[in-house]
């Protein structure tokens, strides 16, 4: 039996996963990331883990095909991050030091596209070779898959969705920097934001003025025929549904997977993000499937054991 480790690093937890390289996962578990002094014990601790795992199965050097590394940064195809905003790293050369540390073949990816992989290999997108997914959480993050393999793209900074720009008029500035993202408004922060000025403009009733305003208050308002509401996810939808359409142009994939804590709104958010993109979607464009990521938490670690095989 031959085995391979996914690892997705993450700024407050690093997940890991032991699977055969036929994607059945044996174990799973996760370790405290360490991010002071400048991230330094990160590696090390994950090496540490992983030997211990294969000490515990009983599993010698021999049988294991390698371990595959989600970042939450821009990697390069040499497994180098030149920044990364919550790990405490400048420049690392992540998959030199993990082969260094553990004597294994080590494959390293930016942690959206990882989990896109995750999600086409054992999750919503199981079976498409061209596919894209955005992960709705505190930003936007999106992978693009092409010929089944992850767009990477000349600086590692392939699939970066959260940062098309949709608004022109934007006069705030997103995280990066820049003006107008789609992080700005289809990300949980951005409902909340999208939420707010709504609220603001009038006094029309909604349940959403009763407690704090959350992306999760926003869509359960909406399930109970929250008027306001329905007018703050169709304004996200638009947003989403626009942006994806204009993605769909350049990579034409044959379906779209949606992800993060959002995507626990169910398939009601489908059907905003869906109506907006048809009415801007290419002919050639129109089978394109919307569905829902099935792995959550996993699929960082599915997909980092995928780039490995």
């Amino acid at each position: 039996m031959k085995y391979c480790f996914g690892v997705d690093i993450g700024g407050t937890t690093v997940k890991m996963g032991l699977f055969t390289t036929e994607g059945d996962l044996l174990d799973k578990w996760e370790i405290k990331t360490r991010t002071e002094n400048g991230g330094e014990a990160i590696l090390p601790d994950i090496a540490r883990s992983l030997q211990e795992k294969m000490e515990e199965k009983k599993i010698k050097e021999l049988q294991m095909s390698g371990i595959g590394v989600g970042v939450p940064a821009p990697v390069g195809s040499d497994g180098i991050v030149k920044n990364t905003a919550n790990l405490g790293w400048g420049y690392k050369e992540v998959k030199k030091e993990l082969e260094e540390l553990t004597g294994q073949r080590v494959k390293v990816g930016n942690d959206a596209n990882v989990a896109a992989l995750g999600e086409m290999w054992l999750g919503a997108g199981k079976g498409q070779k061209n596919m894209v997914m955005v992960t709705l959480g505190t930003g936007v993050g999106g992978g693009v898959i092409i010929n089944g393999k992850p767009v990477v793209g000349a600086h590692g900074a392939g699939g970066e969705i959260g940062h098309i720009c949709v608004n022109e008029k934007e006069t705030i500035s997103c995280g990066c920097g820049k003006k107008g993202c789609l992080e700005q408004y289809a990300s949980a922060t951005g409902i909340v934001r999208l939420a707010k000025e709504r609220l603001a403009k009038d006094e029309a009733p909604s349940f959403l003025r009763e407690g704090e305003v959350s992306a999760k208050a926003v869509f359960d308002a909406l399930k109970e025929g929250d008027v306001v509401a329905e007018e703050i996810v169709k304004e996200f939808g638009q947003y989403l549904g626009h942006a994806m359409a204009n993605v769909a142009v350049i990579v034409d994939p044959s379906v779209i997977v949606i992800g993060g804590g959002v995507s626990k709104a169910g398939e009601i958010l489908l059907k905003y993000v869906e109506k907006a993109f048809k009415e801007r979607e290419f002919f050639a464009n129109a089978g394109t499937k919307f569905v829902l990521a099935t792995l959550g938490n996993d699929a960082g670690i599915c997909g980092a054991a995928k780039l490995i095989l």
